[in-house]
């Protein structure tokens, strides 16, 4: 049990299957009893975090600029070099015939991400629609969706056409794309960090057990955390974070950000 005697760090995470290597850890080791954790999706954990219920979450990048004293915590996160499964747009028909999108409600950065790439790489002209629970069994004809976390997955082959958002970003920048980050909305002590950033490690050395632990049917979990996910947010992860962010302070202008080696071909 956490140690009342001490304040807590209030710490939020997702609920989603990519987590567990990382909650692997907390759960695990002494780090657990300095913090009061709770597990939420991406968008809730990001609104605790902006109110400042919360301390540091596991949340999504778009939402960096407003967290008051934000800074990204430890050196790991949600990130993809290339295809991640888990955040996509599903249709019945071909990019060019969409007409409206879905946004998950449950998602900040990759409706941000899909923004972006609808305009300026995929350049189709759409209407946004703001969705709601159960959205995903309204996709048909024309009307897309872009759907996250488990329920993707679990959506891989359920329809004719699937838009994979870091598949895209990559094939448009050139850089891998980061989907969520520790972030935190005020100093924490040092040793806690680095006792953090030990626990999240920890889960990256115990794949075999967590998916075991976990059976889901609809994807390969061993896969899907060795291959899909990038969880140590490198250098080179952290380039194509700041362009995101950079992108978000200027969504007009999104490709003239792109660095000169990017591919600029959208097929």
């Amino acid at each position: 049990m956490p140690d009342e005697s001490k304040t807590l760090v209030k710490v939020g995470a997702v609920s989603y299957s990519n987590t567990l290597p990382l909650l692997y850890g907390m759960r695990k080791m002494p780090v657990l009893q300095q913090m009061d954790l709770l597990t939420d999706y991406p968008s809730a954990v990001a609104e605790k975090l902006i109110a400042g219920t919360i301390d540091v979450g596991l949340v999504p990048v778009a939402v960096f600029h407003k967290v008051a004293n934000a800074q990204i915590v430890g050196k790991y996160g949600i990130a993809a070099h290339g295809v991640v499964a888990s955040v996509c747009i599903f249709s019945d028909v071909p990019m060019e015939q969409i007409t409206h999108v879905m946004l998950d409600y449950q998602s900040r950065t990759s409706v941000a991400l899909a923004q972006l790439l609808l305009k300026h790489f995929w350049k189709q002209p759409v209407e946004l629609v703001a969705a709601t629970l159960g959205f995903e069994q309204q996709i048909a004809g024309s009307t897309a969706a872009v759907v996250i976390g488990d329920r993707a997955l679990s959506l891989q082959s359920k329809h004719a056409h699937v838009y994979d958002l870091a598949e895209a970003w990559l094939q448009w920048t050139g850089l891998p794309f980061v989907f969520a980050a520790w972030i935190a909305n005020k100093p924490l002590p040092a040793d806690f960090i680095q006792a953090f950033d030990e626990a999240n490690a920890l889960g990256m050395a115990h794949i075999p057990e967590i998916v075991a632990t976990h059976p889901f049917p609809d994807y390969d979990l061993q896969y899907y955390f060795t291959q899909n996910i990038h969880y140590e947010l490198t250098a080179e992860k952290m380039q194509g974070l700041q362009l995101f962010l950079q992108m978000l302070q200027q969504p007009e202008n999104a490709a003239s950000l792109l660095p000169a080696s990017s591919k600029h071909s959208n097929f």
